[in-house]
């Protein structure tokens, strides 16, 4: 197994009053050619969006991108026709393939808090597509919940990737086994609140960890330890 932490006082970070976003990887203004994605992963932020404050609307392509809502009401309006509020424990995908626009704004009066999450696309200039589910933290509690996979299916959203990602909540101090999909080479860990401890190395709030070269890994909760994983290939 080979690993790669980024605690969270080492992300690029960007402030313009209504965002202040912390970048994992590269991305606007934060370029680290050591960071240049992971695998097929290429964005991961985690942002924060101030009451009235959002991005206006714009264009993606060729993209799967995820938001994980944790706190705060957020928009979502695209050109696929679709217009909704996400609150806490909302997981939306956009399969953006041959292009769409939306746009997202805080329309609550609590500060949001979301993961944005790009992955590259298996097939490329396929319809675009919107999704979102629902993910009640109340049921999730104690287990690994799948949110996002390229399995279809009516728990959890789909994407046009060989990706699969997961949360988990566990209230005391867990050891959780989990088994990579053959195709899967690397698992992304962040850590939401509380610690994640894998082969001797703790990873704290807010932290990162890339692995990759194993098929199995144990990961060791603190109590009420919060944390998301991202499963996908190294490369198409």
């Amino acid at each position: 197994m080979q690993t790669h932490l980024t605690r969270a006082a080492d992300r690029g970070r960007k402030d313009i009053g209504w965002l202040k976003s912390n970048f994992t990887l590269s991305f606007s203004s934060y370029a680290n050619p050591l960071r240049n994605g992971f695998g097929l992963l290429k964005v991961f932020n985690d942002d924060f969006v101030q009451p009235g404050g959002g991005f206006g609307i714009h264009g993606h392509a060729n993209m799967e991108i995820i938001s994980v809502l944790l706190a705060g009401s957020m928009n979502h309006k695209d050109s696929l026709g679709y217009s909704e509020v996400i609150t806490p424990g909302g997981v939306q995908i956009m399969s953006a393939g041959s292009g769409l626009r939306h746009e997202e704004y805080n329309v609550g009066e609590d500060e949001v808090n979301f993961l944005q999450i790009w992955i590259e696309p298996k097939l490329q200039n396929v319809g675009p597509r919107y999704q979102r589910r629902q993910f009640p933290e109340e049921k999730r509690r104690n287990q690994l919940t799948t949110i996002v996979s390229n399995e279809e299916g009516q728990a959890h959203c789909w994407i046009n990737q060989n990706a699969k990602l997961s949360l988990g909540h566990y209230e005391q101090p867990t050891a959780v086994d989990y088994a990579l999909k053959p195709l899967n080479k690397m698992v992304f860990l962040f850590v939401i609140s509380g610690t994640v401890t894998v082969a001797g190395q703790e990873v704290g709030t807010r932290d990162s960890l890339g692995i990759w070269d194993t098929d199995t890994i144990r990961f060791e909760t603190s109590a009420d330890a919060r944390f998301l994983l991202i499963e996908a290939p190294i490369n198409h």
